[in-house]
Order: C-alpha cells, then sequence, then structure tokens
C-alpha cells in the first residue's frame, strides 16, 4: 500500500447503510471507487467525491481494500463468486465483508480469498442508520489479528472495532447482537401493551422505565419510534428474520438449543408473512397489539 492510512477503497453495496458508510471514509480522506445493484444510489456518491464504477469486477481492479455491505449471504456470494467480483480482486488486497451473512458462509468465503492471497475479515455492524451517518458503528470482526490491526484506519472512519476471534466469530457476534436486539423489542413491546392496557401512558412508561434496570438503547430509541408510530424502516423486519434465520442455524451447527430466541423468530416471521417486511423491525409492536386486537 502506498499509504497504510489511506488505501484504495472499493465499497460495494450503497444501499440505506452502504451509502453513509461511503460518506465517513470520504470524509476521512480516502480514496473511494462505488459500485451498487442500483446505479442511481451509487452515482449520489459522486459530488462527495467518490468514483462510481459501472460494474463490480470494475470497481474492486486496483484496490487495496474491497468492502462489501449487501443484503445477505447469497447475495455476496453471487456476486463475489459467480459474478466474479473476487477473481478481480488484486493478490495482497484486503476484502473487508460488513454485510450480516451466516457465519458458516463468512468461514467459506474466509478460505476462498485466502486460497487467492487476499486478506479476510467478516466485519458486521451494529448501529442503524444513525450510528452509519455519524461513524458511530459498532464493528465486530473475526480474522487474524494482523488483518484487524492494518485495517483499523479503515474501520475508525465508520466506527468503533473491535476484534472478536478468528473468521466467523465477527458474523457471530452479529448474530449475538441481532439476538439481544430482536428479544428486547419484543420485551418493549408487551411491556407498552400491558401498560397501556390498563390506562398508562405508553411515552410516560417508557420515561419512567429509563431511570431502572429495563433502560436500554432499545427503549430509548425504539421506543420512542413506538410511542411515535414511525416505523419506517432503519432496519427492516425481513432483515430480522434473516439474522434470527442465521443464528438459529448457527446455534444447532454447535448443538446449542436457543428457545427465546425460537419464539421471537416465530413471532417475526408472521409478522413479514403478514405483509409487513419493509416496516422497521419495531414495528413488531403492531404484530403484537393485532394478536391482542388492540387497535392502532
Amino acid at each position: 500500500m502506498s499509504d497504510a492510512s489511506k488505501p484504495k477503497i472499493a465499497f460495494l453495496g450503497t444501499g440505506l447503510m452502504g451509502a453513509p458508510m461511503c460518506c465517513c471514509l470520504l470524509k476521512a480522506g480516502f480514496e473511494l471507487t462505488v459500485w451498487n445493484r442500483t446505479a442511481s444510489k451509487a452515482e449520489a456518491l459522486h459530488a462527495d467525491g467518490a468514483t462510481v464504477a459501472a460494474a463490480p469486477e470494475k470497481a474492486v481492479a486496483g484496490a487495496e481494500v474491497v468492502i462489501t455491505m449487501l443484503s445477505d449471504g447469497p447475495a455476496v456470494a453471487d456476486m463475489m463468486f459467480e459474478q466474479g467480483a473476487a477473481a478481480a480482486i488484486a493478490e495482497g488486497a484486503t476484502r473487508i465483508d460488513m454485510s450480516s451473512i451466516g457465519a458458516d458462509e463468512a468461514m467459506d468465503h474466509a478460505k476462498r480469498h485466502l486460497a487467492s492471497g487476499v486478506a479476510y475479515l467478516d466485519a458486521p455492524v451494529s448501529g442503524g442508520t444513525k450510528g452509519a451517518a455519524a461513524g458511530e458503528l459498532a464493528i465486530m470482526a473475526g480474522g487474524t489479528q494482523e488483518t484487524f490491526a492494518a485495517m483499523e484506519p479503515v474501520f475508525a472512519a465508520m466506527g468503533r472495532a473491535t476484534h472478536v476471534g478468528p473468521n466467523g466469530c465477527g458474523q457471530l457476534s452479529k448474530l449475538a447482537n441481532q439476538v439481544i436486539v430482536a428479544i428486547t423489542i419484543g420485551a418493549v413491546s408487551e411491556a407498552f401493551i400491558l401498560a397501556g392496557g390498563g390506562g398508562a401512558d405508553r411515552a410516560q412508561v417508557r420515561t419512567a422505565l429509563q431511570g431502572g434496570f429495563a433502560a436500554s438503547r432499545i427503549l430509548t430509541e425504539h421506543g420512542q419510534r413506538m410511542v411515535e408510530r414511525n416505523f419506517e424502516p432503519g432496519g427492516p423486519a425481513k432483515f430480522q428474520v434473516k439474522d434470527l434465520k442465521n443464528a438459529l442455524a448457527a446455534a444447532e451447527r454447535l448443538g446449542l438449543d436457543l428457545p427465546i430466541t425460537r419464539l421471537v423468530n416465530d413471532l417475526f416471521m408472521a409478522m413479514v408473512e403478514s405483509g409487513k417486511g419493509d416496516m422497521d423491525h419495531s414495528g413488531l409492536l403492531t404484530h403484537l397489539e393485532a394478536v391482542n386486537g388492540i387497535a392502532p
């Protein structure tokens, strides 16, 4: 690399999360080439200084770091290995997958990249679009300590990165995060339904609970969404289902039973099947209200 702190970066996937992450990298002074399946989402970054590529393989050509932020594991595998983007990544480069995919998928991708002389980190994020825009994402990285240390300047532009273990462990950490998020959304939803059912003001209940052991970021931020009934997606429910499915698959592979996760997964699946897959995951409240016959 010409400058270890400012490698040339290709960023593939400039959607809800990817676009603000790209803005943070540009503000930090990185040379950035971007690509997105919906070209207009990548073109919007041109004014901020990004070079827009017409295809993934063109974006990664000459890049020292290749970051992907796509919807799921099959989308990543298709673009990288079926469409040929991986073959265009230069030997000696580093691939960072910041998508939320299965831990087994991450380990498979790592082996395939390492065989071609490309270092690999699975580094999913938490913090939503708000954290992405502020450069305050929690980043969970799996891979070698050496590769992680080399990429710390890149991560620093987007948030706070923690090395959690070998390849696959970044995704396991994200799945742990999503299990906590999903279960807590369910808990806050049921708490509001219970308190509201007895005549309490949900907004005031939220304020009161923030002073005790039930206080959490979910209660603060998603609780406010529930009070305001603002369910525009930051994290769509359909992606929550994807993450819970991956968590349950990982548990099965490890010989573990996660009964609470299974229950919450069933609730989110029913929510998505009712036509609310594109609603923010905090909208689980509306599904549970419907179960209880509570009008919005």
